[in-house]
């Protein structure tokens, strides 16, 4: 039962009614008893002083005590001597103690869906003395709106180390700090639009969300299917007027392929023959295990190339940061006032700045190549013997994988059936725009999985996939 600290005194909102509906102390009770029931004030919050209130509500003091008095007669307040009065009704009555936040998913205990780092590896005290640090020193001038693009220290030294560790080739000028690679993605879907392009290929299959912004944005997301060797540059040919084109060379999501040299070449090629650009998702670029690291493509033709990326990935989505990197002529667009988003919060970008100057960030890099090394073959290993002959695929990089099933297997079903054992995983089929495609399997993420549950996690996968054959 989650208990909020917060105290209320001058922030409890509620509704007494019209004068003709009953005594005062009655309605102030009512509409107490209202915003307790429906989760508006949750359990464990202090509700202001009786004092407090009654000068809020314009009434006496006795009115709001007598309403305090007859709620923790009828289990929804409890008051202690020297103490505030809280709230102690948590819905159990109705039987609906159980339910989740509004808005919020339950949390499966064993989490094998793509899509998230390591979150016990958050490095919070390095992250803590980062902003108290920025807190203390940063000159009051900084505390003003956000710079358009991005506080100007982090974006030189993203140029440096996107320079450093993926060949990028960039100034501080165009990097443009922003939310997350869909708000990246969105950014630059307004500026194709002004320079005339109406769709953008996408990798099918690929993530769902960055096709839903660009169609949002006004673009059509045009399907572009991807294989072993990554996208298919041969079939961007048969779409007449396409000129732009979402990819992941690094690591593809979900097939987790890498785009082969020849193909490289040949985008951006295409992205020359025809004026266009290439939206490059720097997807897990970071975590290669079997694999040489390969640069990025914009390092290829930066004239040709946006490079997307986030820390959703390395340290936590909850962080709202990632940048993108630009054609010089592109800047001013992204920039431009009315079409950027408001950027992450000065204070949260000065402190990632200051991981990123110390080496920290390189330092957290490393040790969570180590940490998911080691969880992918244990994970693969319980695999291999819990569901001998299943073939795994993608596992050269990132935090996934894919586990192709038998043909008699349902893999919809085996989600539910999962998700019934609180195990999360995902269909492969649920990332493909078209239905006109063969995938049948499951994406499996490990990098939100704890290490002492990988055994224990396949295990309930087997049970869930025998039952649904």
């Amino acid at each position: 039962m989650r208990e909020s600290q917060t105290n209320l005194v001058g922030d409890l909102l509620i509704d007494l009614g019209r004068p003709g509906d009953g005594a005062l102390h009655e309605r102030v009770k009512r509409a107490l008893r209202s915003a307790i029931r429906s989760g508006r004030v949750e359990v464990g919050t202090a509700l202001p002083p009786s004092r407090q209130l009654a000068a809020d509500l314009g009434c006496s003091r006795w009115a709001v005590t007598e309403a305090y008095g007859q709620l923790v007669a009828e289990g929804y307040l409890e008051a202690r001597s020297g103490s505030a009065t809280r709230v102690r009704w948590s819905g159990d009555r109705d039987g609906d103690s159980e339910r989740p936040a509004a808005g919020r998913a339950p949390v499966a205990r064993f989490d094998l869906a793509p899509g998230l780092p390591d979150l016990r590896a958050f490095p919070r005290r390095r992250w803590a003395e980062a902003v108290r640090a920025q807190m203390t020193t940063v000159a009051f001038t900084e505390l003003g709106y956000p710079p358009s693009g991005g506080h100007p220290r982090l974006r030189r030294l993203l140029a440096e180390y996107l320079g450093r560790s993926r060949g990028v080739s960039t100034t501080a000028q165009d990097v443009t700090v922003c939310m997350s690679v869909t708000d990246g993605v969105r950014r630059v879907c307004h500026a194709l639009r002004a320079q005339g392009i109406t769709a953008v290929g996408c990798e099918e299959p690929g993530w769902t969300r960055l096709r839903q912004v660009i169609g949002a944005a006004g673009l059509e997301p045009v399907p572009v299917r991807a294989d072993d060797g990554g996208l298919r540059v041969d079939d961007l040919v048969a779409h007449a007027g396409l000129r732009a084109v979402l990819a992941a060379p690094a690591h593809q999501f979900p097939l987790g392929t890498v785009l082969v040299p020849e193909r490289r070449a040949a985008l951006l090629d295409w992205a020359r023959r025809v004026d266009g650009v290439v939206l490059e998702d720097d997807y897990d670029a970071e975590f290669r295990y079997d694999r040489r690291p390969v640069a990025a493509l914009q390092a290829m033709d930066p004239s040709r190339v946006v490079l997307l990326k986030s820390l959703s990935k390395t340290l936590s989505p909850a962080l709202g940061i990632g940048w993108l990197v630009a054609p010089p002529r592109w800047t001013d667009a992204l920039h431009r006032t009315g079409q950027a988003a408001t950027p992450p919060p000065v204070l949260d970008q000065l402190a990632f700045a200051a991981l990123l100057e110390s080496g920290a960030y390189d330092r957290h890099l490393r040790a969570c190549r180590r940490r998911y090394r080691d969880r992918r073959d244990a994970l693969v290993r319980a695999l291999a013997e819990q569901l001998p002959g299943t073939p795994v695929s993608g596992i050269a990089a990132g935090l996934h994988l894919i586990l192709r099933l038998p043909a008699d297997v349902d893999t919809a079903a085996v989600v539910r059936a999962a998700a019934a054992r609180s195990l999360s995983v995902a269909d492969l089929a649920a990332y493909h725009a078209t239905d006109d495609h063969a995938d049948h399997g499951l994406v499996l993420g490990y990098g939100n999985l704890a290490d002492s549950m990988v055994e224990q996690a396949v295990r309930h996968l087997r049970t869930a996939i025998e039952a649904s054959r």
